[in-house]
């Protein structure tokens, strides 16, 4: 389980930035930025394409969106899939963002996927840090 990570505002406030496929490459370390954004910000089924610095282009879609509780997306690419679900907790005046994500390669990817599931939670836990940082700046 990875711990989650503190957020100095409102639910509402952290999830509505984290939703955002706009703001994402200013807190997501991996992103160069977002493309082929399609459907309405934080409704599910919006898709957009990541475009990572390493060239990997995932294919994303908001799958669950429950404001400011809980939202869900899935990407692929390639022999790759990803699910990350995060979680907004209040506490006092901010809140907590849990983390969970199922990382998965099938064929010839099946054994990347499982280094990712050891690896890629603390990298989207700092990846939050970072967003956290951007939010407490205002």
């Amino acid at each position: 389980m990875v711990r989650p990570v503190r957020f100095e505002v409102s639910c509402d406030d952290a999830y509505d930035y984290l939703i955002d496929p706009a703001n994402r490459p200013a807190w997501q370390s991996s992103l160069r930025s977002v493309a082929d954004v399609e459907g309405p910000d934080g409704v599910v089924g919006q898709t957009w394409t990541d475009v990572t610095v390493v060239g990997m282009r995932p294919r994303m879609e908001l799958t669950d969106a429950d404001r400011p509780h809980r939202w869900s997306e899935r990407g692929t690419w390639r022999g790759f899939r990803a699910q990350l679900t995060l979680t907004f907790t209040p506490v006092g005046a901010g809140c907590d963002v849990g983390i969970a994500l199922h990382l998965a390669g099938s064929g010839l990817a099946r054994p990347f996927g499982l280094v990712g599931n050891r690896v890629a939670p603390a990298a989207v836990r700092s990846d939050l840090k970072r967003a956290a940082a951007i939010l407490a700046r205002g």
